[in-house]
């Protein structure tokens, strides 16, 4: 029997990332285009479109996968918001697209699609329930129970980075104050620090203490925050990603070490703490796992 071929898109700022896969995760073919700029809607959805056709020439795909940079509807049809893209506000992607290239089409957050990627094919494959959570720019994060993305009810749960570590903190672009991403995220790093989280795992690979003592403390508040979310969900493994975790190995070990003081052994039993495997392609790789799952639950 024929296996299955799907097209996954991760829909960024700067580019646009496709894949074409069989349904056994084998990436046959790959493309990044620029993202149109202005990136409105009507530009974004054809240069998807025309990419779709090139990837799919042979007509062999059969449904496509998309992740947006921000929430979506919980049917996942309709990008509700797209940040750093212009005149983004309610837009049915997923139906616009389907008209245009004729396959079946389900949309999902950006770090959702991460997170299902690891889950897949990346550090999370031998586990059923799992945390990712995207160290970058902001603080993203995705849930994976039983194997499948959660998203909650409104298709707007697992904002992983918002949740409060200092009801004093700085404040968040989410309303929020003193959120998790306002302590973990690289402009959060910046802003205290003056450097990037490259400059500061350079100065600690040259055993600079300070930058050693930046990141041990980086890892104490990471780790108060994953332990809230731990005695909630309980999770097989935790999965670090985003650009800060090129220097996770710095800061790891503190994180471990937070978990096992303020998480009752009870709640962590057997949890693991891993970095991301997958890099930029997990979102690529999650979108085409959307669609193979929007085809098993349409069938």
């Amino acid at each position: 029997m024929t296996e299955k071929e799907v097209i996954g898109v991760d829909l960024g700022g700067t580019a646009i990332k496709l894949g074409r896969f069989l349904e056994n995760g084998t990436c046959l073919e790959s493309l990044t285009i620029p993202t149109p700029q202005p990136a409105t809607p009507d530009a974004v959805i054809n240069s998807i479109a025309s990419a779709v056709e090139q990837l799919n020439d042979q007509k062999k795909a059969i449904a496509l996968g998309i992740g947006t940079p921000g929430p979506t509807d919980a049917q996942g049809r309709i990008a509700l918001v797209a940040i750093n893209l212009s005149g983004w506000d309610n837009v049915p992607l997923a139906e616009a697209l389907e008209k245009k290239t004729g396959l079946k089409t389900t949309i999902a957050n950006d770090a959702n699609c991460a997170g299902l990627g690891e889950a897949w094919l990346g550090a999370g494959k031998n586990y059923q329930d799992l945390i990712l959570l995207t160290l970058g720019t902001g603080v993203g994060g995705a849930i994976i129970l039983n194997g499948k993305m959660f998203t909650g009810r409104l298709g707007s749960a697992a904002e992983l980075g918002l949740i409060t570590l200092n009801p004093d903190g700085p404040p968040c672009n989410s309303g929020n104050q003193g959120s998790l991403e306002q302590y973990v995220s690289a402009t959060a790093i910046y802003r205290d620090t003056q450097k990037t989280p490259a400059e500061l795992g350079q100065l600690a690979e040259n055993n600079d203490l300070s930058a050693l003592t930046f990141w041990q403390n980086y890892g104490i508040k990471l780790g108060a925050g994953l332990a809230s979310l731990i005695y909630i969900l309980t999770p097989e493994a935790i999965i670090i990603g985003g650009g800060v975790s090129a220097s996770s190995k710095f800061f790891l070990p503190t994180v471990e070490a937070e978990i096992e003081k303020r998480v009752l052994q009870s709640s962590r039993v057997g949890l693991k703490l891993m970095v991301a495997e997958l890099g930029n392609q997990a979102g690529v790789v999650g979108a085409a796992k959307l669609a193979l799952d929007n085809l098993k639950c349409r069938s």
